[in-house]
């Protein structure tokens, strides 16, 4: 029997495949599993359109085998069969899909789903075993094939003896190296993982004899329990995608069981999202909401994505492109047939299907959570405390890019009802003569409370949004307005809502005041931008507020990261013209100007202190405090 030689380049092609296309060497399985199913598909499309024929569910299934001693692995299907011609054609030109061609050759309906198309996911067999025989028998056909090859030295084609209609492939596996355990494969229950993960929705059976243990009936009530080994037939998949039910048909309990065990999760979801789409694109998907992070989800280790299925076949186990960085928490999957899969079923070409899923994934994301904030403000808010600062994040990344999708999303603490409110309600609140959203930044509601920046904008009675995370100003700076309202910070320098009387008044005192203004100003030369009257202090002495794109707390945050590089916010102090350290301030200017230069440098550091930050010489500053008492 002449061996003969693969056409296209075959040597090449195949080193290319195995080495390269596919980077794990367990996908073989799913492989071989997803061509086992087309090959019944076709069977049971012929017999939608043969009279003659009748196809039985329960007569077709798919069979895994192993022998240790041999070390091969069987794979048997009882599907339609291949002649000796196509034996010839699909097994001796590599990326020549039977599959495809059947497809092409006739108007398939929807349940003939048909999987393998591009024809090299058979030979995805040689990276794991030494040799491969096909053995096949062909409906209608008296006689059968085998094909046998070692890999890109050739391959044979002769008759053989076979009783049942359908495909065997036998797996010779190789033996075992330094950096590679082949013997894995031949293990029943890592077998049975593989089927688990890749092919647990193939429609039909996947059969093996699973090795077990059982107690032996003792004969003396005091002897030892013995055990003893025997088989038993096991179905290793579950045929039925949970998500190509009807919700109907489902329970709670249902999909949230089915999150815990596919997610590996201990708690029930916080929401789950059962969605499809028909059109140009057809999808299915099963998304869930996590009550809680990840416990790496601020981790570099962490891997965003959905599980990406292509007819029940999974492809990618987190597919990232599905998700942007702002819904990275969201776990499911999606199932669409009409994907472009680019020669094997785990390389996604990045196509215009996968966008239009994406972007149909995150509108429905945000309108369920919408409605959940509508319907379920506890739950919402729950989710909001586990996940606002990926939403924050996500306004502020990639200059903005998906602020219009989240900001309906964002909330913040008022101080008006000290609880979470959305921007939306914010605004339609708003008195009809503010101008601004105004915001206040600090570690934490409670130290906001008492920022004497503050003090003018309550006196109007306007509301403020407690800004309490890092994230908070940068990603508001981006967003920059909500429905026409502009952001504005309550240290900021203007706060558009000074009178007419107050900015004379503010005037007045600095021109009267001007020498005292600028030797506090010489005196913190280089931390102040400038020193001058306030008129949004009422009760406090003096603070700090600040010109320019970056804010106080912005400056502290940028300073804590890991660079060399400081910034530093254009300092304004304020002094309280109409409190009584003012007068003091004055009478020293003529008196004491030595003194007036610690009470200066006292001032700034206590200023500082309120904002959070440390004055540059704490020492120094300590000093200075307590020649003053003397």
């Amino acid at each position: 029997m002449a061996k003969k030689q693969f056409k296209s380049e075959s040597k090449r092609l195949l080193d290319l495949m195995i080495h390269s296309i596919y980077t794990h060497k367990e996908i073989f399985l799913r492989e071989l599993i997803s061509n086992a199913s087309d090959a019944i598909d076709k069977l049971y499309y012929r017999a939608l359109t043969d009279e003659n024929m009748t196809f039985h569910a329960a007569d077709y299934y798919i069979r895994l085998s192993v022998d240790k001693e041999a070390r091969t692995l069987t794979i048997t299907d009882t599907g339609i069969g291949m002649s000796e011609e196509e034996l010839e054609a699909n097994l001796g030109t590599i990326a020549k899909s039977g599959s495809l061609d059947f497809k092409q050759n006739h108007e398939i309906t929807e349940d003939a789903d048909i999987i393998g198309q591009f024809g090299v996911g058979f030979y995805s067999a040689f990276m794991v075993a030494e040799t491969v025989t096909v053995t096949t028998k062909q409906l209608g056909a008296d006689s059968a094939f085998c094909w046998e090859s070692s890999g890109a030295d050739g391959y044979t084609i002769s008759p053989c003896e076979k009783d049942s209609l359908g495909t065997k492939i036998v797996l010779k596996l190789k033996a075992n190296t330094d950096e590679e355990n082949y013997d894995e494969f031949l293990e029943e229950y890592r077998l049975r993982a593989l089927v688990k993960k890749y092919s647990d929705y193939i429609r039909y059976p996947i059969h093996m004899l699973m090795t077990k243990s059982r107690p032996i009936e003792k004969t003396d009530e005091n002897a030892p329990t013995e055990y003893e080994t025997y088989q038993e037939d096991e179905i290793l998949n579950s045929m039925v995608p949970i998500w190509r039910k009807n919700k109907s048909e489902l329970s709670e309990e249902e999909y949230n069981n089915f999150y815990k065990e596919k997610f590996y999760d201990y708690e029930d979801p916080l929401l789950t999202i059962h969605t499809s789409a028909d059109g140009v694109t057809s999808y299915k998907a099963l998304l869930y909401i996590p009550a809680h992070a990840p416990f790496d989800y601020y981790t570099k280790e962490y891997e965003k994505g959905l599980k990406l299925y292509n007819s029940g076949v999974m492809i990618m186990d987190n597919c990232a492109d599905l998700l942007p960085d702002s819904f990275g928490f969201v776990k499911g999957l999606v199932d669409s047939a009409d994907l472009s899969l680019n020669i094997s079923r785990e390389i996604l070409q990045h196509d215009r299907q996968l966008k239009v899923i994406a972007n149909h994934l995150q509108k429905k994301i945000k309108s369920e959570l919408l409605n959940l904030l509508k319907n379920d403000r506890e739950k919402y808010e729950k989710f909001y405390q586990a996940f606002a600062r990926p939403l924050k994040f996500g306004v502020y990344n990639e200059f903005g890019r998906d602020k219009d999708l989240l900001k309906d999303l964002l909330m913040f603490v008022s101080s008006k009802e000290k609880t979470l409110v959305t921007l939306s309600e914010y605004v339609s609140r708003m008195p009809e003569e503010q101008k601004y959203i105004y915001y206040a930044s600090g570690e934490s509601a409670d130290k906001i409370e008492k920022l004497p920046q503050a003090e003018l904008v309550r006196e109007k009675g306007y509301e403020i949004l407690y800004f309490t995370e890092d994230v908070d100003e940068f990603a508001i700076q981006i967003l920059h307005e909500f429905e026409g309202k502009e952001f504005k910070s309550v240290s900021s320098g203007d706060l558009g809502i000074e009178n007419e009387d107050q900015k004379k008044e503010e005037e007045q005192k600095e021109t009267e005041n001007k020498e005292l203004f600028v030797f506090m100003k010489d005196v913190l030369s280089g931390k102040v931008k400038d020193v001058k009257a306030s008129t949004r202090l009422k009760s406090h002495p003096m603070c700090i507020t600040s010109e320019g794109a970056i804010s106080i707390e912005m400056e502290k945050v940028l300073n804590a990261m890991p660079t060399d590089h400081k910034v530093q916010a254009e300092r304004i102090l304020e002094i309280n013209v109409n409190h009584p350290i003012f007068a003091k301030l004055t009478k020293m200017l003529s008196e004491d100007k030595d003194k007036l230069k610690k009470y200066t440098e006292v001032l700034y550091g206590g200023a500082l202190l309120i904002e959070g930050l440390t004055p540059e010489d704490p020492v120094e500053f300590s000093n200075q405090i307590c020649d003053l008492i003397d």
